[in-house]
């Protein structure tokens, strides 16, 4: 996965626009692209620092977190209610659209696991 650039960087190059230089001229001379030299001094303008967003984590497990006490009791109550009968649950009762993978992962941060018993599914001796 690729890494942000440095905020050390991203600060010289608007500071270099604040100076003087083109934002296209300071890309050249930082080495970005100058569509990222325009998003950078866009973004100092409008919203301040320029240091870059974190990477890699999952931004939307807030929208399940506030249905997790809900979910949850679903499972107390019918232990052997299916991931996709979750999600379609959420979807009619809030409108929540989610994949089974995101009610799974809901589950996982509970520390909930579902392991299937092979001996269970045994055929009996007749």
């Amino acid at each position: 996965m690729s890494q942000a650039l440095s905020t050390d960087l991203r600060h010289r190059l608007v500071v270099a626009v604040e100076g003087g230089m083109s934002r296209r001229s300071a890309a050249k001379r930082f080495g970005v692209s100058p569509s990222t030299a325009i998003r950078w001094v866009n973004q100092c303008f409008q919203e301040g620092p320029v240091d870059p967003a974190q990477q890699g984590c999952d931004n939307r497990s807030g929208r399940m977190e506030a249905h997790a006490d809900e979910v949850l009791a679903m499972i107390d109550a019918t232990p052997d209610i299916t991931l996709a009968e979750l999600a379609d649950y959420l979807e009619k009762a809030h409108g929540l659209r989610v994949s089974q993978g995101t009610v799974w992962r809901l589950l996982d941060r509970r520390g909930m696991t579902f392991k299937k018993n092979g001996t269970r599914k045994r055929a009996t001796a007749s």
